[in-house]
Formats: structure tokens, C-alpha cells, sequence
């Protein structure tokens, strides 16, 4: 059933400190030495495609490690976790489960993307996926928050796609793109049914790397609501570039958050893509103009394949740098993306516990 709107109740408690988010469910994963065949399962044994990284699929076929995941994560602090579910959408799977038709000649286009947002096959898969992931959250959530007294709260994880509204793949046709806006759209709007059903709190559209596919979604979040009456907190975390870019629609900090302001999110921020040192700046641009709580949760440095979690940050360092951002109030929430473990957002919530959280800019007419 959809969970109530925590809006009001979550203001009053980022007023009051810093809430923990949790940390890469893909760095996870990969330590617990799953094969191929244990992300296949039995239902999907025959699939003529590799789906060891699909880790989406993981909540079907080995539900209790995803749950193990979600269970470590809280009990190392985190108020909010994601929901399993980065690519969970029919778009993003057709990777894993349709022939690519450039092996043959051929090419990606909406005429084939059309075909993927009527498989029934996929969004059935699509909805499983979403459900059963925010299902298994919200069961540890609950969980741990009646053993330890302190609510936690499940954000539905809606993710990138392998596809870009902005950007044409074609130098000869600059106006070609893959697939079109109702395309994105419709997929979106799939997986938001889906989240709601499993009883999430907040909606997370994350790692944003092109603003047009994030508007997307966040108009499929607002055409949901209005179908369905209801309205939940909604957080957007931005994936930037060296020079404080959104990667491949290279819209500056500021421009994201004027973008995105009219949603009235909960939160806005960063994740992913750099080392906090790295974001650091971008960060501090992105508090000195958004009008409503900052989120950050950067990778563990940048990537080092010969590292044990592929990124150089000990949870020591990550604690260290997560600390002084509080210090300089920058943040309203913290967390880790890629290389952060549970040992690492356990160091993170330790670092913040106490620290005053970033005070929000009061606008009038806003």
C-alpha cells in the first residue's frame, strides 16, 4: 500500500541533524562472490545473456543477500536506504534481454524502443523488480528501526538509463536520438507505480548524468502523484564532472538546481562520479544556491582496480571528509556511492553524529 507523505516529518528531523544514507549497493554485492549461475537462479537459467551484472535481478533470484545488504547498511546508521532497483526499468533491461540489433546492421532507434516499452515480458519483469526490491528495504527498515528505536526510512532508486535525451549518437545526424521523451517517460512512470506498490517513503532520482532524462522522470513522478492522489518526498542527486558539469548534458550546479527547483524536492545533491575532495567545490556551489536540504554521497575516491573495493577510500578517509563538510555546513544528508561499504557508512555516521546540519536558506514566494 503507498506510504504516507513524510515530508513535514522528515523537514522537521534534517532541521535537527544530519541524516546517514546508505552506501553502493554494485561494491556490496561483489563481496559476496556471486557466479553467474546464482544470478540466474532457476527462472532464468536458459536467459542467452549474461546477467552477473545485473545486480537488479538479484532481488528475485537471491533475495536474502539483497536483504542482508539493506539489514548491514541500517544497522551501520543510515536513516534512508535505496531501494535495489538502479536499473530497474524495461529500458535499462532490454540490455540483459534483447538481441542488439547493431550486432546485425542494424540500429537502436524509437521505432525499436517502442517495441521495448509495449514488452510485456519486460514490464512485468520491470514491475517485479521494483516491488520485491522496495518490499525487501522496507522489511529491514521496519526491522531495524523497531530494534533500535530510530525510524529508517526506504528511498526508491530511480536510476540512469544506457540511453540519452540530450545527446545524438550519430555525427551525421545531430538531431537523431535513440529513443524519444514519452519513451523515457512511460518506462519511468512503470517503475514509480511500481515503488509506491512496495511501500517506499521518499522517490530518489539519482546519478543524474542528462538533466533531459531526469526531467523525465521527475515528470513521470508528478503525473503518477496526480493519478494516484497522493505525493511523496522527492530527492534528486546529480553525478558531475570535473568541472561541475552533468556529465553528458553539461548543465553547471546551479543550472541543475534551477531545473529541478520547481519540483520542491526534499533534497538536492551529488553523488557518485568523483572523490568527495573532488566534489568538494561543487558541492559547496550547489549549498550556496539551493533553498532546500543538500544531499552528497560521493564515490570513495576515484576508481583504483587494484583496490580491494575498486576505489582507494578506507572508511577512515571517507569518515574524515564527510566530517568536514559538516563542519563547513554544507550538508543535510550524507552518504557513499561507489566503494562505500557498510564498514564505510558506519565511519561516515559516526563522523556526522552531532554536527549541525546545513541550515536552509528561508525564501519568501518561493
Amino acid at each position: 500500500m503507498p506510504q504516507p507523505d513524510f515530508t513535514q516529518e522528515l523537514t522537521q528531523s534534517l532541521a535537527e541533524r544530519i541524516f546517514v544514507l546508505d552506501g553502493a549497493m554494485g561494491t556490496t554485492i561483489r563481496s559476496y562472490g556471486l557466479a553467474e549461475a546464482d544470478a540466474r537462479g532457476k527462472r532464468f537459467a536458459d536467459s542467452p545473456k549474461d546477467l552477473l551484472n545485473n545486480g537488479d535481478i538479484l532481488s528475485i533470484t537471491q533475495p536474502d543477500a539483497i536483504g542482508d545488504i539493506h539489514k548491514r547498511f541500517y544497522e551501520a546508521g543510515s536513516d534512508i536506504c535505496e531501494t535495489n532497483t538502479f536499473s530497474a526499468t524495461s529500458i535499462a533491461q532490454s540490455e540483459f534481454f534483447v538481441e542488439d540489433p547493431r550486432e546485425h546492421g542494424g540500429r537502436k532507434d524509437p521505432e525499436f524502443f517502442q517495441k521495448i516499452i509495449e514488452n510485456p515480458f519486460l514490464n512485468e519483469l520491470a514491475w517485479e523488480m521494483n516491488v520485491e526490491s522496495a518490499r525487501l528495504c522496507r522489511k529491514w527498515a521496519d526491522a531495524i528501526g523497531t530494534d533500535t528505536g530510530i525510524k529508517r526510512y526506504v528511498a526508491g532508486a530511480i536510476g540512469p538509463l544506457t540511453v540519452s535525451l540530450t545527446n545524438s549518437p550519430d555525427p551525421e545526424d545531430h538531431a537523431f536520438r535513440v529513443v524519444n521523451f514519452d519513451q523515457v517517460l512511460e518506462a519511468y512512470k512503470l517503475q514509480i507505480r511500481a515503488l509506491i506498490e512496495g511501500g517506499c517513503d521518499i522517490l530518489m532520482i539519482e546519478t543524474i548524468f542528462d538533466s533531459l532524462n531526469a526531467k523525465a522522470a521527475a515528470v513521470a513522478v508528478q503525473e503518477v502523484f496526480l493519478e494516484q492522489n497522493l505525493k511523496l518526498p522527492l530527492i534528486l542527486s546529480a553525478a558531475v564532472g570535473l568541472g561541475g558539469e552533468t556529465m553528458i548534458s553539461a548543465q553547471k550546479v546551479e543550472a541543475f538546481w534551477i531545473a529541478f527547483a520547481h519540483t520542491h524536492p526534499l533534497a538536492i545533491g551529488l553523488n557518485c562520479s568523483l572523490g568527495p575532495d573532488l566534489m568538494r567545490p561543487h558541492l559547496e556551489e550547489l549549498s550556496d544556491c539551493a533553498t532546500t536540504h543538500v544531499s552528497c554521497y560521493p564515490n570513495a575516491g576515484l576508481p583504483n582496480p587494484l583496490a580491494p573495493t575498486g576505489f582507494d577510500l578506507e572508511p577512515r578517509h571517507m569518515a574524515d571528509h564527510m566530517a568536514e563538510f559538516a563542519g563547513a555546513g554544507l550538508l543535510n544528508l550524507a552518504g557513499g556511492c561507489c566503494g562505500n561499504t557498510p564498514d564505510h557508512i558506519a565511519a561516515i555516521s559516526r563522523a556526522v553524529a552531532g554536527k549541525k546540519p546545513r541550515e536552509v536558506p528561508v525564501v519568501k514566494n518561493f
